[in-house]
């Protein structure tokens, strides 16, 4: 369905944002990698409890809501599939980043879940997370990686995604029950998304 122009509502207790696809087709030039002390950590078979402390650290503050909501055997599902690499960026011994690798279409690679907590912002530590996503999502026979971002992600994702070489090619809009008002996250999160109930 293709929404008509002008505006559209969005019930109470919804939230709404604009979903930008990005894509690149060959192997960007590399960028070097800023100064810091930061190293990257292959998860095999990543313990939920671990997975879900790390994912929410990194993205209550964007209203990251998908996988809280999954059950314990469908997370596993996924994050303990074959084709799925899950990295945690380490900070001095501390887990403070989140890559998720998908490579389960051939050929593809989607950056599932790509951030850093918010302590981390602007200090370099996303630039060295992006030069190890895409040194693994080319690692293998790849002819496309794609990532998406939306309206509730931090205002430069989709600027910080096109200097790493993607480009956009898609654009929609995804309504969903806010998790706020359901307890998948705190009230006080995303406080740049109004609550409307």
């Amino acid at each position: 369905m293709i929404l008509p122009d002008g505006y559209s509502d969005v019930p109470a207790g919804k939230i709404a944002a604009v979903v930008t696809h990005l894509e690149m087709t060959a192997p960007p030039a590399r960028r070097d990698d800023p100064p810091g002390s930061w190293s990257l950590r292959k998860v095999d078979a990543p313990a939920l409890d671990w997975y879900r402390d790390l994912y929410r650290r990194v993205g209550e503050e964007w209203l990251w809501f998908s996988r809280p909501r999954m059950s314990d055997a469908e997370l596993a599902a996924i994050i303990h599939a074959p084709d799925i690499e899950v990295y945690s960026l380490v900070v001095d011994g501390r887990d403070e980043g989140l890559l998720e690798l998908d490579f389960r279409e051939a050929g593809q690679c989607e950056l599932v879940y790509f951030g850093v907590t918010g302590s981390l912002i602007g200090t370099g530590a996303a630039r060295f997370l992006m030069n190890r996503a895409l040194e693994r999502a080319w690692s293998r026979e790849t002819y496309r990686v794609w990532v998406h971002t939306c309206t509730f992600d931090h205002p430069s994702a989709v600027a910080f995604y096109q200097r790493s070489g993607f480009r956009p090619f898609r654009r929609q809009i995804e309504i969903a029950d806010d998790p706020r008002l359901d307890g998948m996250a705190p009230r006080d999160a995303a406080k740049h998304v109004p609550i409307i109930e």
